[in-house]
């Protein structure tokens, strides 16, 4: 067995997992990544983000081709195959998981392949695929295993119809309809790219309203949009059983409903990768659902063990990770860390349209009492998205009624994803530099979807007078 010293060690090579190793090595420390895939990039490289985001975009092509008058008018009409689709992922992929193994061969960070398990508080074991072990020691580690979809043991995912959120991208054939239970952030995902694929959907809320964490008016356009797309959204619905056929699945609720549809995907809930690490030993002991507890500065209960991404659940974003990873990596190094790193990371929702939002919403600000105004901008009235045939959104900016101050920007249409980081790098400045009037006293290109922040900031300003 062979053992090996190092300044950091850093389990997982999926975005928080990089974020920590190149902060570490960046500041002269001796970094060593253990992965357990054969290929770095983690949960989100090759089952998750960029897999299921490439297959959104080559549906979005189909339908955008589908709805041009031009391409209707001369009699084209492009059908795909799910697995057609999915195909087109491989190489986006590929190219990913290239750049990254170019980032830690650059900076010298050797990846052990195998499963890494804790044999002390400064050891890990690291189990390679020949049986043969490496010895990993260090002054300090960064567990970011991430996490998998959450399986009920008496679900049965061996069944060719049963799908979760992993096996769904190696479906094999398109089917007719299918039933989502779950309508979190990936269940919503899943929804808006079979819908658009013209597949019946069943969208199985375990909540009353989709999406709770959103700003109430944003979660109102997406449940409206997706009921005008044909999607049946059933709310606070939980699950008896899962009754799978030789033609179909039924899913038994318990309010005695029974649906039926060709497949059912379960997006109920994630799990922390979390088992079989040795950590309870340690005295680090996982949630129910596999998840690590850390404090403000991403340590677990060992004060050299620090945990970031899916693994401590919320808000379980890839962007997130990498900053939380980053963030660990500067403690380790520093003992402190600016906090700004891992303040105001908005949320990017690959649904159709997308949706981002960065800061406060209505709810949380008439629950602190603080005097708000909005300012609107509806899509329909923008020249570029008049102009791309792409009306369906708006941006929503939350200011404070005295200050002008930037609270919360929401945005639910095309491009949300790209166009919240506007409102983000001004939320971002301090003092009088954060307010509504750097977006009605700057120019903004003509026509653009940018624009809409001037829109909004005029919109808003005007209602206060």
């Amino acid at each position: 067995m062979n053992k090996c010293h190092f300044d950091v060690v850093v389990i997982g090579s999926g975005p928080g997992g990089e974020g920590a190793a190149m902060q570490a090595v960046k500041h002269g420390k001796s970094v060593a990544v253990v992965e357990q895939f054969d290929c770095v990039g983690g949960g989100c490289t090759h089952w998750a983000t960029i897999p299921s985001k490439a297959l959104r975009y080559s549906i979005f092509q189909v339908t955008e081709a589908n709805h041009n008058p031009l391409f209707r008018e001369a009699g084209v009409s492009l059908h795909f195959s799910f697995p057609d689709l999915r195909r087109s992922a491989r190489k986006v992929i590929d190219q990913q998981v290239e750049m990254r193994r170019g980032f830690y061969e650059r900076n010298h960070v050797p990846i052990f392949v195998g499963r890494g398990r804790f044999a002390d508080a400064h050891t890990v074991e690291v189990l390679e695929a020949n049986d043969a072990k490496q010895r990993l020691t260090a002054n300090a580690f960064v567990i970011a295993t991430g996490s998998r979809p959450y399986r009920p043991a008496d679900v049965d995912f061996g069944h060719p119809r049963v799908f979760d959120s992993d096996t769904i991208l190696d479906l094999g054939y398109t089917p007719q309809s299918i039933t989502i239970y779950g309508a979190g952030v990936v269940g919503c995902e899943y929804t808006s790219m079979f819908r658009n694929l013209a597949i019946k959907v069943n969208l199985v809320n375990t909540r009353a309203k989709l999406l709770e964490f959103l700003d109430d008016e944003i979660i109102d356009a997406l449940a409206y949009h997706m009921r005008d797309l044909g999607v049946l959204i059933r709310h606070n619905e939980l699950a008896e059983r899962v009754e799978p056929t030789d033609d179909g699945v039924v899913l038994h609720l318990a309010s005695g409903k029974q649906l039926k549809t060709d497949i059912l995907l379960w997006a109920n809930g994630r799990t922390g990768n979390t088992q079989d690490m040795g950590l309870e030993e340690l005295g680090i002991q996982p949630n129910q659902r596999g998840q690590l507890d850390v404090n403000e500065n991403f340590q677990t209960a060992v004060p050299h063990i620090y945990a970031v991404g899916d693994v401590i659940g919320f808000p379980a974003l890839a962007s997130a990770a990498y900053v939380q990873g980053r963030f660990a990596s500067a403690h380790i190094i520093t003992g402190a860390s600016e906090r700004a790193l891992v303040r105001d990371i908005p949320t990017g929702i690959f649904t159709s349209p997308e949706i981002s939002s960065i800061g406060r919403t209505e709810r949380d600000l008439t629950a602190e009492k603080i005097p708000y105004e909005i300012g609107h901008a509806a899509f329909k009235h923008l020249a570029r998205a008049q102009i791309t045939g792409r009306q369906v959104g708006m941006l929503k900016i939350l200011f404070h009624r005295e200050t002008l101050a930037i609270l919360g920007v929401h945005c639910f249409g095309p491009n949300s994803s790209e166009i919240i980081h506007i409102g983000q790098a001004i939320m971002a400045q301090e003092g009088k530099a954060n307010s509504l009037l750097y977006f009605i006293n700057t120019t903004f290109n003509y026509p653009t979807m940018a624009e809409a922040y001037r829109v909004a900031a005029l919109n808003g300003y005007n209602r206060l007078f």
